[in-house]
C-alpha cells in the first residue's frame, strides 16, 4: 500500500467521513457518482467498484456492460458543503473485468494523450478562465432572469453574487483548488474564475469539481448557477478561454528570447496544429447546438481560424507576457465553452497541437484587425477559414477527422457522433419563438 492510499484511509478514520463518493464522467462530461462506507474503501483501492456500464452515457453495451472504477488516491478530497455528515470525494480510473483501461473513460483519453506528449519530451500544463451566470431563483427556466445587472470589472457592494464569489473560492481553496482571479464579466449576472494553472489531468478534473462547487454553492445561496454557453439573446456567453503550455523538464518549450514574438519554434508549430484541426475538434470543445449561439454574437466569442497578439477575437492568442519571465510562454484558444467535457477537448487540444510540431506545419500569417470586421474576401485572402456554423456542420466535419477518431478511440468517437447527430436532429425540428414572431404575422 502507497503513502497516499495510507493517508486517504487514515484521514479517513481521523476526520470521521460517512461517507467516500467515487465520481468519474461519461462522454458528455456529466458527473457521475458512488458513494461507498469508509468499511469498503480499502476493498475499493484494492479491487475496485463494479458497476453497470451500459448505463452510462457512451460508456457500453447490454452484453458488456461490466466495469469497475479504480478510485485515484491522489484525488480525495473532503466536500466542504456536506456539514451533517463527513464526506469525501475521489475521482476514478475506470477499466475492464480483465484490468485493462475502459476506452469510454474520458479520463483515460486525455491520460493516452499526455503520455504522447510524454513520449515526446513534452509536459502539458493548462490553465482556464471559466465564465458562468448566476440567476435568481426559478421554476421555469423560460423565465429565468440575471441575478445582477454588473457589467465588466464591475466592482458592486456587498450584493448576492460577491458574497457568492467569497464563499465559492474559499469552497475551492479547501478542497485544494486555487484561484488566481475572479471578477464579474461583461454580461447581467455573469462571472468569472481563474483557476491557478496545472497539468491537465488535475485541471480537467478541478474543473469537474469547478463546476459541482458553483451549483452547490448557488443552491446554498438560493440561487442558480449554468454554464449553459449562451442562456440569453441579447448578452454574450460564457467562455473557457484556456491558456495551453509544454514543458521540457523545467523549461517552457514555448519560449524563444531571440525570436520577435518571444515564440519558440515548437510553440509556433503547436499554434499551427491547432489551426489546421480547429474545425475538426469544435464539435468536441463546443459540443452543444447552443453552444454556436455564443460563437455566432460576435465580440471576443472566436468564429475565424486565425492567431494574433492583442487581437481577442483570433481562436489562438499569444498572450503578452513579461520578455524575463520566460514560465509565462503560452498560447490560448478561445472558442471553447465552459460546458464541455475537458477530459475530451484538452486531448484535442493536446493533440492538434502535438501534430503541428510532429508535421512542422508552419505558422500562418498573424491576424492584426479585428476578424468580425474583415469583410470575406479579405479572409480569403488571408487565408482565414470559418469555424462550423452549427454542431450539424461540426459533425460533418468531425466525422472525418482522423485526429479526432485516433485521439477519442473508436468507442467514445462513434457514441459522441450518434449523440450528437440525435441532438441536432433534434433541435432542427423545433419551432422557435424567432421564427414565431418573425414569421408568424407575415406568412
Amino acid at each position: 500500500m502507497d503513502r497516499q492510499t495510507e493517508f486517504v484511509l487514515r484521514t479517513v478514520e481521523d476526520r470521521n467521513v460517512k461517507f467516500v463518493r467515487l465520481w468519474f464522467t461519461d462522454v458528455l462530461g456529466s458527473l457521475k457518482s458512488v458513494a461507498i462506507s469508509p468499511a469498503e474503501l480499502e476493498g475499493a483501492f484494492g479491487e475496485g467498484i463494479g458497476f453497470d456500464g451500459s448505463s452510462i452515457e457512451g460508456y457500453a453495451r447490454v452484453f458488456e456492460a461490466d466495469m469497475i472504477a479504480h478510485p485515484d488516491p491522489g484525488t480525495f478530497q473532503l466536500l466542504p458543503w456536506r456539514t451533517r455528515a463527513g464526506t469525501a470525494r475521489m475521482f476514478c480510473d475506470i477499466s475492464m473485468p480483465d484490468g485493462s483501461p475502459a476506452m469510454a473513460d474520458p479520463r483515460h483519453v486525455l491520460k493516452r494523450a499526455m503520455k504522447k506528449a510524454a513520449d515526446m519530451g513534452f509536459t502539458y500544463y493548462i490553465h482556464p478562465e471559466i465564465e458562468f451566470f448566476l440567476l435568481e431563483a426559478f421554476d421555469d427556466p423560460l423565465s429565468a432572469q440575471p441575478l445582477d445587472n454588473g457589467g465588466y470589472f464591475d466592482h458592486t457592494t456587498m450584493d448576492a453574487g460577491t458574497d457568492f464569489r467569497s464563499d465559492a473560492i474559499a469552497t475551492l481553496e479547501q478542497m485544494g483548488i486555487p484561484v488566481e482571479f475572479s471578477h464579474h464579466e461583461g454580461a447581467p449576472g455573469q462571472h468569472e474564475i481563474d483557476l491557478r494553472y496545472s497539468d491537465a489531468l488535475l485541471m480537467a478534473d478541478n474543473i469537474m469539481t469547478f463546476r459541482m462547487v458553483i451549483k452547490e454553492i448557488a443552491v446554498s445561496h438560493g440561487i442558480r448557477a449554468t454554464f449553459m454557453p449562451k442562456p440569453f439573446n441579447d448578452q454574450p456567453g460564457s467562455g473557457m478561454h484556456t491558456h495551453l503550455s509544454l514543458f521540457e523538464g523545467g523549461q517552457n518549450a514555448f519560449h524563444d528570447a531571440a525570436d520577435e514574438y518571444r515564440m519558440s519554434r515548437i510553440g509556433k508549430h503547436f499554434i499551427a496544429g491547432l489551426l489546421a484541426h480547429a474545425a475538426e475538434i469544435t464539435a468536441v470543445t463546443n459540443q452543444w447546438v447552443n453552444s454556436y449561439k455564443r460563437l455566432a454574437w460576435g465580440g471576443e466569442a472566436p468564429s475565424y481560424v486565425c492567431w494574433g497578439r492583442n487581437n481577442r477575437s483570433a481562436l489562438v492568442r499569444v498572450p503578452l507576457f513579461k520578455p524575463e519571465k520566460s514560465s509565462s510562454a503560452r498560447v490560448e484558444y478561445r472558442a471553447l465553452d465552459s460546458a464541455c467535457n475537458p477530459y475530451l477537448a484538452y486531448a484535442l487540444l493536446l493533440n492538434a497541437g502535438l501534430d503541428g510540431i510532429a508535421r512542422e506545419l508552419p505558422l500562418p500569417v498573424e491576424a492584426e484587425d479585428d476578424a468580425w470586421s474583415l469583410s470575406h474576401r479579405e479572409r480569403v485572402a488571408m487565408g482565414i477559414d470559418s469555424l462550423p456554423k452549427n454542431l450539424g456542420s461540426a459533425i460533418e466535419v468531425m466525422q472525418n477527422s482522423e485526429l479526432v477518431a485516433e485521439t477519442l478511440g473508436e468507442n467514445v468517437f462513434d457514441y459522441f457522433l450518434r449523440n450528437k447527430r440525435e441532438e441536432f436532429d433534434a433541435y432542427r425540428c423545433q419551432v422557435t419563438p424567432y421564427e414565431l414572431n418573425t414569421l408568424l404575422p407575415r406568412l
